[in-house]
């Protein structure tokens, strides 16, 4: 299929699942759910690998605890089949969409994205999924749309960290429109053309990939259109350090670190570490942004 931006990463630039599968398992995985093979010519230099183990074992998902650790020891508890998406606000076809049926009506693909943390930590992940902007379509976007609001499922029983005020819970975050139906921007629904695992935000969850990983939103339960931009989690909890756009931009700090360079995971303990790309790498999506002061908008 025809490249519709530009992708350095390869396979070489992720770890091989190993002892988890073969090589000849992973393909096969892969072709068994209809997925298409990003692959590109070029491959970015310096990048430290990541496995299956350090995507599912290190990451933030506050609904199952605070520690790097805690969502793959915790998430077992997350019930996932079945699961509805409630698809309202200014569409033509509102409604509740089982995950089942959204899968049936989308083209899964193979997309290697770098990640980065707004904690300055990165990773190369190799997801599957499909792209928001056809589940959009599916919906049907009337022209007053402006932004689309997104919901984390809450179900205190299942997920202990909601028992503590870290958050005004439910989870929510939210995209400009043309943020959102810009193709590097998907739905993922698996890593290594396996089922995305409880921990990484099962069954359905955000990727957009030049913005910090907090904005990937994960478990979605709800996605609304609207002309107002929405309020996110972490921008209600503390504006000053984390903005409504949450852009990567090397040049803008945290408040309370600095954000030019990341700690690229699975370098070890001494791994250098490397500088910060403006939007992750993905300049293409640097018209999005013609004319914003991206110090303010941030």
């Amino acid at each position: 299929m025809a490249h519709r931006w530009k992708n350095d990463l390869t396979d070489a630039d992720v770890t091989p699942m190993g002892a988890y599968l073969s090589r000849r398992e992973v393909m096969a995985g892969v072709a068994g759910l209809g997925l298409a093979s990003m692959a590109a010519p070029v491959r970015a230099a310096g990048l430290s690998p990541n496995s299956w183990e350090e995507i599912t074992s290190y990451n933030n998902y506050y609904e199952f605890g605070t520690g790097k650790e805690d969502p793959a020891r915790n998430a077992g508890s997350l019930t996932t089949k079945p699961w509805t998406v409630k698809i309202d606000g200014m569409v033509d076809k509102p409604g509740d969409y089982s995950f089942d049926q959204i899968m049936q009506a989308m083209t899964v693909e193979k997309r290697i994205y770098r990640f980065r943390c707004v904690e300055a930590w990165s990773m190369v992940i190799p997801w599957n999924g499909f792209e928001l902007a056809d589940l959009l379509k599916m919906a049907g976007v009337q022209s007053g749309a402006k932004y689309v609001a997104f919901e984390t499922l809450y179900r205190p029983e299942e997920m202990p960290g909601l028992r503590y005020p870290v958050l005004d819970w439910p989870y929510v975050e939210g995209l400009r429109l043309d943020e959102a139906m810009h193709p590097l921007t998907i739905m993922a629904t698996g890593l290594y053309g396996k089922p995305l695992p409880n921990q990484n935000g099962a069954p359905l969850r955000l990727v957009v990939p030049w913005k910090y990983g907090f904005k990937s939103i994960k478990s979605i339960v709800r996605i609304s259109l609207t002309s107002k931009q929405p309020p996110t989690s972490w921008n209600k909890a503390n504006g000053r350090e984390y903005g409504f756009y949450s852009n990567v931009n090397p040049k803008v700090d945290h408040p309370r670190w600095s954000q030019a360079s990341e700690r690229a995971i699975g370098g070890g303990l001494f791994a250098k570490r490397q500088d910060t790309l403006m939007f992750n790498g993905y300049d293409e999506v640097a018209g999005l942004y013609a004319g914003m002061d991206l110090s303010k908008f941030y």
